[in-house]
């Protein structure tokens, strides 16, 4: 079928994947310019938020429009209300925050089956999301570095902030208020060793999201800088700037000896909890925002 957004012209395809963790069905976004010929290609994983759906979220994020425009191919795992009942990634279940096990187990089978059958680029697989989306993004960094080559959250949470649902609760209020001495640091995946890096990660929140306070950001890009190759030596800078709006934000950039940069936190000014530079015919988007998509794709290098 065509995809969700009139403005595209590729596809987007239904589909299901299983495996001992479970099913989940997925929609898989081709553009038009991608062949069976074509030079591998970068694949992002995108994981929409609370009450959202795979089409909701591509016409939200728009990011059907950036894999016509780059080529890139786009897969938009789906949760349902039987695994939850406002549809949302469940970050906060210690099963769930594991390699080999749960949702985790289960979005990277569907990243690496499209990968079996489409030419992709293995060293250019990513994954982002919002919100739950989000904070399910940070623990596929944490548990499968070795799949995803970097990370956009966008009003998420750190890994390991809850186990449960009243601590979910209280770590979205309080970025701190649940992180538990072996958490805190975000390092405590087992699976995270020295010859593996730690995915790059760009993070976008508003600082005035009542739904997921912004210190939560904040948190996601300290864990990411410290497992950061080389943090210590990292080249640190902040600047501030204005969305063609005139929305204000905050840029901070740490980049590598190599000229890489390993995390880049932005701070959006007069932001709530929506996906900044999204459009109005998604869900939870903030239209008048930077372009968060355009701007996790050109960190990502998709």
């Amino acid at each position: 079928m065509r995809s969700a957004n009139d403005a595209t012209s590729g596809t987007f395809q239904r589909h299901s994947f299983s495996n001992a963790a479970g099913a989940r069905a997925y929609a898989l976004y081709v553009p038009a310019r991608y062949t069976d010929e074509s030079a591998p290609v970068a694949l992002v994983v995108m994981l929409h938020g609370c009450t959202q759906s795979p089409e909701d979220f591509a016409a939200g994020t728009r990011m059907n429009e950036l894999a016509d425009a780059r080529g890139f191919l786009v897969v938009y795992p789906e949760q349902p209300a039987r695994a939850n009942g406002s549809r949302g990634w469940n970050w906060l279940v210690p099963t769930d925050q594991e390699r080999g096990s749960g949702e985790p187990s289960i979005i990277a089978g569907i990243a690496s089956e499209v990968a079996q059958q489409y030419r992709i680029d293995r060293d250019r697989i990513f994954v982002a999301g919002l919100s739950a989306g989000a904070a399910m993004a940070v623990v596929l960094g944490e548990t499968y570095p070795d799949l995803f080559a970097a990370v956009g959250a966008h009003s998420g949470l750190p890994f390991g902030a809850a186990t449960d649902v009243p601590s979910a609760f209280a770590a979205m209020r309080s970025p701190s208020a649940s992180r538990g001495p072996d958490r805190a640091g975000g390092r405590s995946s087992p699976f995270q060793t020295e010859a593996l890096k730690a995915p790059r990660t760009i993070v976008f929140h508003g600082d005035i999201d009542s739904t997921v306070h912004v210190g939560n950001g904040l948190a996601i890009a300290e864990d990411a800088l410290r497992a950061a190759p080389g943090s210590s030596d990292l080249r640190s800078r902040t600047e501030q700037g204005r969305a063609p709006s005139g929305r204000l934000f905050t840029r901070a950039t740490h980049v590598d000896a190599d000229g890489c940069t390993r995390v880049e936190r932005w701070i959006l000014s007069g932001a709530g909890h929506a996906w900044s530079g999204g459009s109005a015919t998604g869900s939870f988007t903030d239209p008048e925002g930077v372009d968060a998509s355009a701007e996790m794709i050109r960190f990502f290098g998709a």
